[in-house]
């Protein structure tokens, strides 16, 4: 791609004056999350809140870009567009950066800021750097792996699951080594840490000490938001005058951004949301996608790995496949909503395989399955090789695709 100048002063995050004039637009393109802190419980479906880590909606790139020129025409003043979850960017690589191509190919002069986790982002930084991304923004909540523990539940490097100290060290070796790959690569880095009283107050100096040493341009200490049914959900709220000793100690070190409004949506900073951002949000998730270009992946329930042998209602692991290279590859084994809750279940299930455009079970209700088609993901029940399954489903063996009812349902004994 040729290198266009784009002028990064007009960042409304990292430049202060910027944020009078210079709007900014955030995408939830990318709804999976591969770690689990303890501060944080995800939700989707709220509006009204105003707070990282939830949106209203999940889009498709192309729903994205449709968005976008929505947006661009009534907040003529947009600047910068961000990928800011609800998920993190690199648990949905496929999605985060076709955005991003699809994005950069109409808006050229775009600035682009992607928010981060930074535990997998290490392998896209080149094709990152080959899409001209201006802005960075990773949050290090510790940088010690004693601090760290208190702080994530879980992460999940791949198909592996890591908790405890073991868990907090790869975060915080990623997390730096990101830092200054990035910043090598002339890429503005900016790192967030929310600020948990009595867990890493104190620790933000040394987070600070060790991101500036690695490259990172703008620190941003954010006060915890408490959150019903977290473990800190009682920590009480730092004062405006905490936060600011906090900065003032961290700013020895590398410059803080104090202008943060936790924002989310579209618009300018500390603007309220106003109420055609959200019509035009659920009018672009209504749009229909290319489906293989903005969900490219397969799901199959199957108890053994070779078989289509498990009913929808049953599956606690769906295998993930994807079609490249004249060839099904299998991607990763990925957990189910567990069973129970009724819809609730199914629209957790519809989440969870966002980046499918398909799955395929030995059985199905007839409820469960409308909802999943009518969030874009084809339900087809088969039997048979999982090979002879996939290519049936993609056009490649249509002979051998035939749907048939769950018998259990049809004689009302499913309890799905």
């Amino acid at each position: 791609m040729e290198t266009i100048r784009r002028d990064k002063t007009r960042h409304p995050c990292f430049n202060r004056e910027a944020r009078h004039t210079c709007g900014r637009i955030h995408l939830p393109v990318a709804p999976r999350c591969n770690i689990q802190c303890a501060f944080c419980d995800r939700k989707y479906d709220c509006i009204s809140e105003n707070r990282p880590g939830v949106a209203s909606t999940v889009l498709t790139p192309p729903q994205a870009l449709t968005y976008l020129m929505m947006m661009t025409r009534q907040m003529p003043n947009i600047t910068v567009v961000g990928i800011a979850g609800p998920g993190d960017a690199f648990a949905n690589p496929q999605a985060t950066l076709e955005t991003i191509r699809l994005i950069r190919e109409k808006y050229p002069m775009m600035l682009f800021c992607i928010a981060t986790n930074g535990l997998a982002i290490g392998p896209y930084i080149d094709e990152l750097v080959a899409l001209d991304i201006t802005h960075i923004t990773v949050t290090v909540n510790a940088v010690d792996p004693v601090v760290g523990t208190q702080l994530y539940s879980w992460i999940r490097d791949g198909a592996k699951v890591y908790r405890g100290k073991t868990a907090a060290q790869i975060m915080i070796e990623r997390q730096l080594a990101a830092i200054e790959a990035l910043s090598k690569k002339n890429v503005e880095v900016k790192v967030n840490t929310v600020v948990v009283p009595g867990v890493n107050d104190i620790h933000t100096v040394d987070i600070a000490q060790a991101v500036a040493a690695r490259g990172a341009k703008l620190y941003n200490a954010m006060p915890l938001l408490p959150v019903p049914g977290t473990p800190y959900e009682d920590v009480e709220q730092l004062t405006a005058e905490e936060i600011g000793a906090i900065r003032e100690a961290c700013a020895f070190f590398m410059p803080q951004m104090t202008h943060c409004t936790r924002c989310r949506a579209a618009g300018m900073l500390g603007a309220a949301m106003e109420r055609m951002v959200i019509d035009s949000l659920q009018q672009a998730a209504a749009v229909p996608a290319e489906e293989k270009g903005a969900r490219p992946f397969i799901a199959v329930a199957s108890a053994d790995g070779v078989s289509v042998n498990q009913h929808l209602g049953e599956a606690q692991h769906v295998r993930i496949y994807e079609y490249r290279e004249q060839e099904f590859h299998l991607m990763e084994m990925r957990k189910m909503p567990f069973p129970g809750g009724g819809d609730a279940r199914w629209t957790a299930m519809a989440e969870t395989l966002s980046d499918c455009h398909a799955i395929i079970v030995s059985n199905v209700g007839g409820k469960p399955k409308t909802l999943l088609e009518a969030q874009g993901i084809r339900v087809h029940a088969l039997n048979g090789i999982i090979e002879q399954a996939l290519a049936a489903v993609e056009g490649k063996d249509a002979a051998y695709l035939t749907h048939h009812a769950c018998s259990m349902c049809t004689k009302g004994g499913c309890k799905e």
